[in-house]
């Protein structure tokens, strides 16, 4: 099949990848020419595992090719996916200008023939309106459908290639069973194909994050009152996650979420209850708890030491999650912003996203590219990101490096007795602390 897919940041480009990889021919495109000169020649200018392999052997095979010209990337295509950008607004309402922009230069060329398809996270209603205004500019009827992504950063390949579900959002059932050919080579397990309205497609995407992050900050507020109660959150954890109506997903305490979806998800959702005077509670205080959640680090670092100022801190983790160098809404930059501003100088590593984190703070932070090196001389080490690498450390080496032996542990990565045998101050988010040197 002939695809396009418009848009080429993180969205975008796994769809054309995997699309391309499955045996379409796949054109993508994006308005920044430099973006598109680096993938014509295989560089991806993301960090998500399996991607760049993709990209570069879809080129060869000449299944893959990028423009930035949009009438050339759609002439042929049967289907054309737009996977544009749907950024927050101050007031949590999603930004849909770019969407409205592509939608107004494809209402030039695009045919009735051809499928659109909305894969932008996008609110509720939003496919109707863009076929209103399709209509109005073209002067003809054209449809859209709704098929919103489930990509989690870090595993985005395999979640396309091995999806829980496709859904799709379609007003015909010619589109519906356009995209079911489509998505064929996904489904040879057996996962379901879901049609629906692209109202309930819509809702699907924001509904499903908005019960994922109520897991996180569920399990958070429980790990902070454990802690003051003298309970271990990793053992009601246990009590409660072989539940089956529970289970044991997102529910690992830590300090927060972010990314590229569920801050932004949540607001547009909370946003949109209150644009139909429907204040959707839950979802507000889910977003509040996390905002808190951000900060849980710097509070028991201001308990340990009292003043910060002065202090050596290292940070192992900048990016929201691992595998991944996305650092938008990152708990870490919280953490970061806090310490400089007590006064304390940090040392940071994270595996990926070092690059993004320097081009925000510049000179103010010391980069590091072992996770060893931001341990010289360091006053206590901050983990904020459960990168695999940093699950089994050398804790003698460690503490030989540091100046004083103290772990903040915003993961809950380590088990307190091993950390307490090496002569550590171990913090950890609801964890009980068996008696040493210190108890949180």
């Amino acid at each position: 099949m002939r695809v396009a897919v418009i848009g080429m940041g993180y969205v975008g480009l796994v769809t054309a990848s995997c699309l391309a990889e499955s045996g379409n021919d796949v054109t993508g495109m994006d308005i920044d020419e430099a973006r598109v000169a680096r993938l014509r020649q295989g560089e991806v200018p993301i960090y998500e595992p399996g991607l760049e392999e993709l990209v570069k052997h879809n080129l060869r095979e000449e299944r893959l090719r990028f423009t930035t010209n949009l009438a050339e990337a759609i002439r042929q295509a049967e289907v054309i996916f737009i996977c544009v950008g749907t950024p927050p607004l101050p007031d949590g309402q999603a930004d849909l200008s770019s969407l409205w922009s592509v939608g107004d230069a494809l209402a030039e060329s695009v045919t009735s023939e051809q499928l659109l398809v909305i894969k932008s996270t996008v609110p509720v209603g939003t496919n109707r309106r863009l076929m209103r205004r399709l209509h109005e500019r073209a002067g003809r009827a054209l449809e859209v459908a709704s098929n919103p992504e489930f990509l989690k950063e870090g595993a985005a390949v395999e979640d396309f290639m091995k999806p829980d579900r496709v859904v799709v959002g379609v007003h015909s059932e010619r589109a519906a069973r356009l995209l079911e050919q489509l998505h064929a080579p996904f489904l040879r397990a057996g996962q379901p194909f879901l049609v629906m309205s692209p109202e309930s497609a819509e809702a699907t995407k924001y509904v499903a994050n908005a019960l994922l992050a109520t897991k996180i900050s569920f399990i958070n507020e429980m790990a902070n009152l454990c802690e003051l109660l003298g309970a271990d959150i990793n053992d009601v954890r246990r009590g409660i996650g072989y539940d089956k109506r529970i289970g044991f997903q997102f529910l690992h305490p830590g300090v927060g979420f972010g990314g590229s979806c569920f801050p932004k998800d949540l607001a547009a959702l909370a946003s949109l209850g209150r644009q139909h005077g429907q204040p959707l509670r839950i979802v507000e205080a889910v977003l509040e708890v996390n905002e808190r959640q951000k900060r849980i680090l710097l509070q028991k670092m201001r308990r340990h030491y009292g003043s910060l100022a002065g202090k050596v801190i290292a940070v192992w983790g900048l990016s929201f999650k691992p595998r991944t160098d996305d650092i938008r809404e990152a708990p870490a930059l919280v953490l970061l912003e806090e310490l400089l501003a007590q006064g304390a100088t940090l040392r940071v590593h994270d595996p990926a996203a070092l690059p993004n984190v320097r081009r925000l703070y510049g000179d103010r932070l010391t980069y590091c590219d072992k996770p060893y090196s931001t341990l010289e001389g360091a006053d206590g080490l901050a983990i904020v990101t459960e990168w695999p690498e940093f699950r089994n450390p050398d804790f003698a080496h460690m503490g030989r490096l540091m100046r004083q032996k103290v772990i903040f542990d915003g993961r809950n990565l380590y088990e307190p007795r091993v950390v307490l045998q090496y002569g550590f101050q171990y913090y950890a988010i609801g964890r009980l602390i068996p008696p040493g040197p210190t108890s949180s």
